[in-house]
């Protein structure tokens, strides 16, 4: 119901349509007490918020001898205050845009005080220009007046204000009654909120409709980057500020978080946007094969090398390489990746000409660049070149609150794709996966619920929660290695990494940053066997 329809109306006719709270004329401390009995038989009883205001703030006026009483609370979302409850001694009737307005000048003394205030208000009101003051000529800006702050914990969440016509102040005694009253609304008000925050979860993870086309769509931001998270909206505003640029990237995450989908989006965002997005894993290569694969080759370059073919870097002209797992690269490729990050030009293998290519490179790892500089398996100077602007990703149990959204949105991509009709998500369900920790992150979560999608012939999702609750446990169970196996198992990699090959600039003992014979010694005593298996 709006302040026209409740907060305005003239005193006979606003008492026919309220629940009879007890407003007899009574002896003074005794109806005070009813009044504040009421109201916290009102809250007991889980009234409507916007009723239970009315009717105190009519009681309030009665049991002051006041000729206004006016309760607004502050708007969360535009901070404004919105008079929510307003009487006259008489039948005058005042819009609700200068109810409003002249709630907002009674509040803006106090809400920078966060104290309640006493006194005339022509005092508080010297220089306020209000809409229309013909309207006010019924209120008296003459006339004494009270305001005091609805506050809860150091918040303040509305005013309590009365008014006389006459320039008597209020007494000492009537002022500790109102605090108690407003004390008590602002219980009141603080409960409503949290209830309507209770109604919100239980919206999100109870029986959960699956979003169609257009809710889906709401969520979205840069294509396919689904979530409204904090954390995320932070990586994204970042996203819109190094686009423009022509700066190289590093974006470093977990596993499964989407570093090519912020990838995708910074050159999406770019002046490169119409030119080609070439994308690299440098993991899933053969080293023996990533120089041809980033550079080109010449024909004859090497065995198999029938034609001449061109690499990546040459692809991308114009456009946007995108390095994923740029932490994989091997060290004897990295000088040549340097030189084209930082001069520019490169040259194919098996070619002496010189090539010069306008790339931006956009460079990705789940691997911690910095401890791999000091172990020395990555050029110091090359991890400079490309930690020009690092753009950290944050996992999923960081961003739980796009759980919910997300299972949403590969609910709806897979069914229609399997030709399902999946309309609802258990309450169960949702709860499961918004404690789950997905260690896989966003890519874990998609697999999953395309197998739900699968395992669900009806119109409700059936995941298979018992996989969730089991790699919990198993999680939780698992010991810690010990310092000699991790060692143990550093230097197997090493070795492995290196083809066996243990001394000589390309070695294992080279990659650990340790001499030979101190490698050889480490390897006796981890009981280490030296030849492939």
């Amino acid at each position: 119901m709006s302040v026209a329809e409740f907060g305005l109306r003239s005193q006979r006719s606003f008492i026919s349509t309220l629940p009879k709270m007890r407003l007899e004329p009574l002896a003074g401390a005794e109806a005070r007490l009813r009044l504040l009995l009421d109201l916290t038989n009102s809250m007991v009883a889980q009234v409507e918020l916007n009723d239970v205001l009315r009717e105190v703030t009519i009681g309030a006026r009665r049991l002051m001898q006041s000729d206004f009483a006016l309760l607004g609370l502050l708007d969360s979302q535009s901070g404004r205050l919105r008079v929510n409850a307003f009487e006259f001694a008489d039948d005058s009737v005042l819009d609700a845009e200068a109810v409003n307005s002249f709630g907002e000048a009674l509040a803006a003394h106090l809400f920078s005080t966060s104290k309640s205030w006493t006194g005339i208000s022509a005092d508080l009101l010297v220089g306020v220009d209000l809409n229309d003051d013909r309207k006010w000529a019924a209120v008296g800006f003459k006339s004494g007046c009270c305001i005091l702050p609805l506050v809860i914990r150091d918040r303040v969440l509305g005013i309590l204000a009365l008014g006389k016509r006459e320039k008597t102040a209020y007494t000492q005694d009537e002022v500790d009654f109102l605090t108690q009253v407003s004390g008590q609304i602002a219980i009141a008000v603080k409960n409503s909120l949290v209830a309507g925050e209770l109604r919100k979860l239980r919206d999100n993870f109870g029986e959960d409709r699956v979003g169609l086309e257009d809710e889906i769509g709401s969520e979205l931001n840069f294509e396919e980057i689904v979530g409204r998270s904090a954390a995320l909206q932070r990586v994204l505003r970042q996203v819109e500020v190094v686009a423009p640029t022509d700066s190289g990237v590093l974006i470093q995450g977990e596993t499964g978080t989407g570093k090519e989908l912020i990838a995708r989006a910074i050159h999406n965002l770019s002046a490169r946007r119409d030119r080609p997005f070439i994308k690299v894993n440098c993991a899933a290569i053969p080293s023996g094969l990533l120089e041809s694969e980033l550079f080109g080759h010449e024909k004859g370059a090497f065995t198999g090398a029938i034609m001449r073919k061109a690499g990546r870097f040459e692809v991308a002209d114009k456009g946007t390489l995108f390095l994923d797992e740029v932490g994989d690269i091997p060290l004897e490729l990295q000088p040549k990746l340097l030189r084209v990050l930082q001069e520019h030009e490169f040259e194919r293998l098996g070619s002496s000409r010189t090539q010069q290519v306008d790339v931006r490179v956009i460079a990705a790892t789940h691997r911690d660049l910095k401890q791999m500089v000091e172990e020395g398996r990555f050029r110091s100077d090359l991890f400079y070149r490309l930690y020009v602007f690092p753009l950290p990703v944050p996992p999923l149990r960081d961003r739980r609150e796009d759980i919910p959204i997300l299972v949403r949105h590969y609910v709806n991509k897979y069914a229609r794709r399997m030709n399902r009709r999946i309309e609802t998500i258990s309450s169960p369900a949702m709860e499961a996966f918004a404690s789950y920790t997905w260690p896989g992150n966003v890519r874990e979560l998609q697999n999953f619920i395309e197998r739900a999608v699968i395992l669900s012939p009806g119109s409700n999702l059936r995941p298979p929660l018992a996989e969730l609750r089991q790699t919990t446990t198993q999680s939780r169970s698992s010991k810690l290695s010990t310092l000699e196996e991790v060692e143990r198992e550093h230097v197997l990699r090493a070795i492995r990494e290196s083809n066996w090959i243990i001394g000589g600039p390309n070695g294992a003992a080279a990659r650990l940053g340790m001499k030979r014979t101190t490698l050889a010694y480490r390897i006796r005593k981890l009981n280490i066997s030296c030849r492939p298996r």
